[in-house]
């Protein structure tokens, strides 16, 4: 009865055994994978940010979000124009806010107002864009790409606009640089999304 018991007890702890062993290696091999799937996604974005006008930027503004960008280059390029948007919006609230504090001089004043205009055009026209790029479809997707195209090369020189107005009267306040440099980097994510979107093709 005893030497039965022991023999059922050792089958058991076997099979336990057995059965750990399997669950290590599943998990090790899901892990594996998962991680080969993270650098493949990685590897995706860097490769394709290698080709935009600033690279670092644009891998840094994506980073987060390859698990969604996957391998897909239309689910990049809606992500770039998304993030670029978000950017934008961010900048325009920004400048809005500094542009009441008091001390900045009749021509400072001038200028952001100047650049509150110009965002508000350069966000109507991304979020034209990002509306254009997610509902491609019939026999003239051509075409609506290069209206896209068209929309954030106008989002762009709006931008350039913005910026130039601190640029030719030298600005030096602190408000006015914290302002100029939100936008520069407005500018340049959208010149990436523009440089990505440029390789997108049907």
């Amino acid at each position: 009865m005893g030497a039965k018991i022991t023999s059922s007890s050792s089958s058991f702890n076997v099979l336990a055994l057995l059965l750990t062993l399997l669950l290590c290696i599943s998990t090790n091999v899901q892990l594996s994978l998962a991680d080969t799937t993270s650098k493949t996604y990685t590897n995706y974005l860097q490769t394709a940010c290698n080709s935009t006008t600033y690279p670092q930027l644009c891998f840094k503004s994506l980073s987060s979000y390859t698990s969604t960008i996957k391998t897909n280059y239309l689910k990049l390029c809606r992500t770039a124009l998304t993030v670029t948007l978000k950017a934008a919006s961010n900048t325009s609230s920004l400048v809005k806010a500094l542009s009441k504090q008091k001390g900045l001089s009749k021509t400072e004043a001038g200028i952001v107002k100047d650049c509150i205009e110009e965002i508000g055009d350069s966000i109507d026209e991304l979020n034209q864009s990002l509306k254009a790029l997610g509902s491609l479809k019939g026999s003239d997707i051509e075409f609506q790409i290069a209206n896209i195209k068209t929309w954030i090369s106008a989002a762009i020189t709006d931008e350039d606009t913005c910026t130039e107005g601190f640029e030719e009267r030298n600005i030096t306040d602190e408000v006015m640089i914290k302002i100029r440099k939100s936008i520069v980097n407005v500018a340049r994510l959208t010149s990436n999304a523009l440089a990505l979107i440029n390789k997108l093709s049907y």
